[in-house]
């Protein structure tokens, strides 16, 4: 008996003894009132009262979620648990229409107080792209196919 390409490669997720999905990103934040104005502005849709909860998600195109969770909310499942330290521990992309929007959103987004990370240019691998950070210095990275 054979067993087909796609059983050997893809494992026990492929031959249904699993069946884990990718669903949500998570971020454990600061300042939830600072972090939901934040992705607000970029698109996200948190609903009303978000800033003053412990946990809230916005459903993303696509069905994923993102999750922001305070760091109290964290330690009371994992008493353990510490801040990582250093900057890049997490970061989103995200594709905007056109490289003008790419500017547009990386000037709103600065022009609020958040830090701009790297203005925006036009990579070499054909994109316009620009990264800023959110409240705790998460990268966001902005970006668009060049025409």
């Amino acid at each position: 008996m054979s067993v087909s390409f796609k059983t050997r490669c893809l494992g026990p997720a492929y031959r249904g003894r699993m069946s884990p999905r990718f669903d949500a990103i998570g971020l454990v934040v600061s300042d939830m009132a600072a972090s939901v104005a934040f992705y607000r502005r970029l698109g996200f849709g948190f609903g009303e009262g978000a800033e003053r909860e412990p946990h809230v998600e916005a459903e993303l195109p696509g069905g994923l979620r993102l999750l922001l969770d305070t760091e109290d909310t964290v330690r009371s499942f994992h008493p353990g648990w510490r801040r990582p330290s250093g900057s890049g521990r997490a970061s989103l992309a995200l594709r905007c229409e056109t490289p003008g929007e790419v500017d547009a959103v990386y000037e709103e987004v600065v022009g609020a107080g958040h830090h701009g990370e790297l203005k925006p240019w036009d990579a070499f691998w054909g994109q316009r792209y620009a990264v800023v950070h959110d409240p705790d210095g998460n990268g966001v990275d902005l970006f668009a196919p060049l025409a």
